[in-house]
């Protein structure tokens, strides 16, 4: 991987706020302590509120927040491309971004008796003074965010769903995500309520004057009812592109489950948003003067729900998002379909099966996350459980499936660091989440890193960095030139196959070994010439430089000769089996004479850099694959070591900067789960977690001191590494 500084600034359109506004805070209007209020004609005032940073509204009250409080909540998080985050404690008062921070604006207003409260977003709409509903609570776990707001006597349970669907490629393949609500009154009287939710056409493409295209049609259900959804995409479309890490092509797909009062709208948010709160309903029309910019008058794309008369029993609604592309990927210039069209034939079966599903997919969900809630806790404790909670969904959503020749392939995103396609040393981080969820998702992961290596062209004897510099492009590196990483990768891939060896099944795990057992021996035979001793080499913390003789880089790939014989004796060799088994046996009495520091109490950075440090974090596949290589001596001198290192929000990396990965320090956590580094490790991570003021998607490279994000990392699927702990229970 490549460090990228461009991937989390805002494009120039994100700082518009003539059309959006902004909120202040008040103590006129009898508001007080019920939150905030939207005044007209406050747009573009000095008493703007930041687009950066904690919002206005989360100044004046804070909810409370079960088990963590996200520096970004995720809430449309599903795919590369579907990727919405609230970069604020308060759902009301901030727009919802992009992963790098452009705004994907969604609003929601609920009229309580005739009387507008926010509870999302931050529209400024001219003439009117929304109240801001109270929020009470937000709730964490693995595929949901919830919020308990209140306000007008009512109760609203916002909830945005992200399904993780371990085993099922079917309902893992749908790039949508639910957002639910429900109504309750909770001061005993009646009350007409109504939902009102919008989105923008920034969620269509990374620049704002791109003309985009609209529709709305009435989808038949997957059973007796019927669907409202409104579409949006670019014009003139680039296939297979992007602009700002957003599609160039495709299209948002923004439906409602049909109920008694729902109306429905597409035009201006000066016109759209009036109407709703003077009339208390929608046209059911869309604006003819299309196709037009996003940033022309704004088009939004919008529902109202009238839930009528709210007494006794809760009134929802249900709405889904997603986000729909043909073709998905390419693979060395063939289209790819999105794996989705296996089973539907286009994405109206698929949206009227989704919402079909949603009861149901609310129960299995919520088994899943009740299971890793309990096996977290039970693994690392309750700050490791909301870790956890965090990770897994923002892992998933960096991958997505589609079909080769018939057959699933997964791809992976390296998102913000360098847009490359399925980066090994980006995928290898993030095993620990697959393995404990679902091991054959990371077969299919490692199937085209595979095939690329063995049919696609690849030249060189060691395993390639990435499919392709450009996502969705997995246009190979035939020529040879890319970002080498040579023992890194090669021992990245011996150590991931090894485990998914492991945990699958017999008869899969020998076929599978024995169809890729011809480039796995190339590689361990690589690793054999020279993983001792790497030299000079890259690494995927290349962000600290290339380093010689780095005695973290060999002992992963001492492991990776290890992993090898595992392959081998899955396919019956046994002789190359007790052969590799034998030189990672011998090696790693040499590694440990040569990475040993002087002093001797530590093991250094490299073996000819005396007296200093680094996190052995490569200790971890070690105890993953039972291989148990490394002395438990040498383990525990190393956890006792970390143990003098500790800064308040982790420990560093090495000795050479105060920074640290996240991911890294779970995976040494595990590594030495029998030593009490591994509860600083962890506790150290959730208080960063916890109270970073860097407002974005989980970031896995933070400072430990200043306790700042560091390199613009964020949103990476290698926060899969939480899991590192969990994947050892299996």
């Amino acid at each position: 991987m490549n460090v990228r500084t461009d991937a989390a600034v805002p494009s120039a359109d994100d700082n518009d706020v003539s059309r959006r506004g902004v909120l202040r805070l008040t103590g006129a209007a009898g508001l007080g302590a019920a939150g905030v209020a939207l005044l007209p004609g406050m747009a573009g005032s000095a008493a703007a509120a930041p687009r950066e940073g904690r919002s206005a509204a989360s100044t004046v009250r804070s909810s409370s927040f079960d088990p963590i409080r996200p520096p970004a909540v995720p809430l449309a998080v599903r795919s590369p491309y579907l990727s919405a985050w609230m970069p604020a404690d308060n759902l009301a008062g901030t727009w919802p971004t992009f992963w790098t921070g452009r705004t994907t604006a969604m609003a929601g207003i609920a009229r309580v008796d005739g009387v507008a409260f926010l509870f999302l977003g931050a529209p400024n709409i001219s003439g009117h003074v929304l109240r801001g509903m109270v929020q009470k609570s937000l709730t964490v776990t693995a595929t949901r965010s919830r919020y308990v707001l209140q306000g007008g006597g009512i109760e609203l349970t916002l909830t945005f769903l992200s399904p993780v669907e371990p085993g099922d490629l079917r309902r893992q393949s749908m790039p949508l995500s639910y957002i639910t609500a429900s109504v309750r009154s909770i001061d005993g009287k009646a009350h007409d309520v109504g939902l009102y939710f919008d989105i923008s056409g920034e969620w269509a493409h990374g620049d704002a004057g791109t003309k985009i295209h609209w529709s709305q049609e009435q989808v038949k259900g997957a059973g007796s009812g019927t669907l409202t959804s409104l579409s949006f995409g670019a014009d003139s479309p680039k296939v297979l592109g992007e602009n700002g890490d957003m599609a160039t092509w495709g299209s948002i797909v923004w439906s409602a489950t049909d109920q008694p009062g729902l109306t429905w709208q597409i035009g201006a948010d000066t016109v759209v948003r009036p109407a709703v709160l003077a009339d208390g309903k929608l046209a059911k029309s869309a604006d003819s003067r299309q196709p037009r910019a996003i940033n022309d008058q704004w088009p939004v794309f919008a529902f109202h729900f009238d839930l009528g008369s709210v007494h006794g029993s809760a009134r929802s609604a249900v709405l889904s998002i997603g986000h729909v592309r043909e073709p998905a990927m390419s693979y060395l210039g063939s289209e790819l379909p999105p794996l989705w069209r296996s089973y539907w034939t286009d994405w109206q079966q698929m949206a009227a099966f989704f919402h079909a599903d949603a009861a149901a997919a609310a129960r299995r969900t919520a088994a899943f996350d009740s299971k890793v809630k309990h096996e977290a806790t039970a693994a690392g404790g309750a700050e490791y459980a909301a870790l956890c909670a965090l990770a897994l969904r923002q892992a998933y959503a960096a991958t997505e499936l589609v079909s080769r020749d018939g057959k699933p392939w997964a791809f992976l995103k390296e998102i913000s660091s360098d847009g490359n396609v399925s980066s090994i040393d980006v995928t290898y981080p993030a095993i620990p989440a697959f393995l404990y969820t679902d091991p054959a998702y990371l077969g299919l992961l490692l199937a085209p890193m595979l095939e690329y290596a063995e049919h696609g062209g690849w030249p060189k004897t060691f395993a390639e960095h990435d499919l392709g510099s450009n996502y969705p492009n997995a246009a190979g590196h035939n020529d040879g030139n890319e970002e080498d990483m040579p023992v890194e990768e090669s021992a990245n891939m011996l150590i991931m196959t090894a485990a998914y060896l492991a945990r699958t099944d017999p008869a899969t795990a020998k076929a599978f070994a024995t169809d890729h057992y011809t480039i796995l021996k190339q590689w361990a035979d690589y690793l054999t010439d020279n993983a001792l001793d790497p030299g000079y080499q890259n690494q995927t913390d290349d962000f600290t430089g290339f380093i010689g003789h780095s005695a973290n880089l060999a002992l992963k790939g001492i492991i990776g000769i290890g992993a090898m014989s595992q392959a081998a004796a899955i396919v019956g060799k046994k002789s190359d089996a007790d052969s590799y088994l034998a030189t990672a046996k011998k090696y790693i009495g040499q590694w440990v004479g040569k990475a040993q520091d002087a002093t001797p109490d530590h093991l250094k950075l490299a073996y000819d850099q005396p007296g200093t440090w680094s996190l052995k974090y490569n200790g971890y596949p070690d105890a993953l694959l039972g291989l148990n290589l490394v002395p438990s001596a040498v383990a525990k001198e190393e956890g006792d070591w970390y143990m003098t290192q500790v800064n308040q929000f982790g420990i560093p990396l090495d000795n050479r900067h105060a920074y640290t990965k996240g991911d890294w320090e779970m995976w040494s956590a595990a590594w030495l789960h029998g030593h009490p580094v591994r509860d600083y490790l962890v506790s150290a991570l959730y208080d960063f977690v916890n109270t970073s003021p860097s407002r974005v998607p989980f970031t896995d490279w933070y400072d430990t001191v200043n306790n700042h994000q560091s390199g613009g990392f964020q949103a990476r699927p290698v926060v899969g590494g939480i899991f590192a702990l969990l994947s050892l229970s299996r």
